[in-house]
């Protein structure tokens, strides 16, 4: 945990010991009355805070910004509904690169009881990009939604985006050959059990592109992580 997230309405009341913020500021970072750490506001501006009252119950502390949020990335991913540990792991990952949005989507080959996870029917799936924040130093968060088809997703894309879809047999380049891509950058990448003949006609309607990783197939994960730090470089956000 690089940077301890909160949002403003903890500093109206004490923060109890047993919250994992709390047991990380005092058997972490080892921090006693007086003693600073790094914070920010969820969404909001990064600075210090400093611990000010430590009880066996609580501690209690004052934040002074320093740093306003720079924007995210300016790339957007969609994800075809993946097991819900290959979900966890791509929430907090993509929030670690900063992505703007990810929107994790219904197609053909989706297990439909991935999306009755508790992940998703609890507030999990938001202490996962939490969680990716705070390794990144940032405080900024993607929006996050998981209720959608892939087409009726689609439909709701801005008109103006560079679309790319990743895909292991109909790909006629690498997405490393691209030149000077236009953001913002929209992702497509399928799920664990790939596009269907009928997913790949409704990117291409939606004026996707397909693109590949080279011919080594990736894990689910591997290939957002792969995808997006290639996206950022060709972007200069490295």
């Amino acid at each position: 945990m690089n940077l301890i997230l909160f949002t403003p309405e903890d500093l109206s009341r004490p923060l109890p010991r047993t919250d994992r913020r709390a047991q990380h500021i005092l058997e972490v970072l080892k921090r006693t009355p007086g003693d600073t750490f790094d914070a920010g506001f969820i969404n909001g501006p990064r600075g210090k805070a400093t611990l000010t009252a430590v009880t066996p119950d609580s501690l209690t502390f004052t934040f002074t910004p320093t740093h306003t949020p720079p924007p995210a990335a300016p790339i957007s991913v969609i994800v075809g509904l993946p097991r819900p540990q290959t979900a966890r792991d791509i929430l907090r990952d993509l929030t670690t690169l900063g992505v703007a949005s990810i929107d994790f989507v219904t197609t053909e080959k989706t297990d439909p009881n991935y999306g009755r996870s508790t992940l998703w029917s609890s507030d999990e799936w938001r202490r996962h990009i939490i969680a990716g924040a705070e390794q990144a130093f940032d405080t900024q968060l993607p929006r996050i939604t998981h209720t959608h088809t892939l087409s009726d997703l689609l439909a709701t894309l801005p008109a103006s985006s560079t679309r790319l879809a990743l895909d292991n047999y109909e790909s006629p380049r690498a997405l490393g050959s691209l030149e000077n891509p236009s953001p913002p950058i929209v992702l497509a990448i399928g799920p664990e059990r790939g596009w269907s003949a009928r997913d790949r006609d409704t990117l291409r309607a939606a004026r996707f592109n397909f693109v590949h990783l080279g011919a080594r197939v990736l894990r689910a994960e591997s290939a957002c992580l792969a995808a997006v730090t290639l996206i950022r470089a060709k972007l200069g956000l490295m």
